[in-house]
């Protein structure tokens, strides 16, 4: 799966002391529900996701089973029990990217659960239309399209924090952790529903890498 290729390709370069925590995480006693809710941090995400991708062992433990998608971007598998998140929506469906996990829910219309998160639409029909006349006209089966496409991408920080590079790690980090909301044409009347951990290495300036 390119997602997994592509963590893995990042351990390779990321510094070792971006990564590093007091304890190793045990990966198969992470709660998936703890992940999707922000409820980690970055390390211990990074080394349920690396887990995913190496061991099938642990995701047979698990009871989950592997799902076929559409979406090359995403990672599905199926629950062998539902679980809950944003307080009340039950699923079974998961699926991972290369730095989120998101709850795959039977909700065709995001916009109430995100009024109760307080997540706006950066990709608001409206707000992009309004844009795009700044430049100028838009043809008109354009912007009938972009209305009809309902499409909803959001999300609102939880965590962004930043470690300075100091003389023994050469190396500083920007992490970002946040609620995330969207659609996507590849599950039409599902709404994903989770959370990213991002990690940006920074150099002794404080310059991204």
């Amino acid at each position: 799966m390119r997602m997994f290729v592509l963590v893995a390709a990042m351990a390779a370069v990321v510094p070792t002391a971006v990564w590093a925590q007091t304890e190793d995480p045990d990966p198969a006693a992470i709660d998936i529900v703890d992940a999707i809710e922000c409820r980690l941090d970055a390390p211990t995400f990074n080394a349920l996701l690396f887990a995913l991708g190496d061991d099938v062992e642990m995701v047979q433990k698990r009871g989950w089973t592997k799902v076929g998608s559409k979406n090359l971007m995403l990672a599905e598998y199926k629950l062998s029990k539902p679980i809950t998140v944003a307080g009340h929506y039950q699923t079974r469906r998961i699926a991972f990217t290369s730095s989120a996990v998101l709850a795959i829910l039977d909700l065709p219309d995001p916009a109430p659960l995100a009024r109760e998160l307080g997540i706006t639409n950066a990709a608001d029909s409206g707000q992009l239309l309004d844009a795009l006349r700044k430049e100028g006209p838009v043809p008109s089966e354009m912007a009938e399209a972009m209305r009809r496409s309902g499409k909803f991408l959001g999300e609102k920080v939880v965590s962004d924090t930043t470690e300075k590079a100091t003389a023994e790690t050469r190396f500083g980090s920007h992490t970002v952790i946040a609620r995330n909301l969207s659609t996507v044409t590849s599950h039409p009347g599902k709404t994903l529903y989770g959370c990213s951990y991002r990690i940006t290495v920074l150099d002794k300036n404080g310059k991204p890498l």
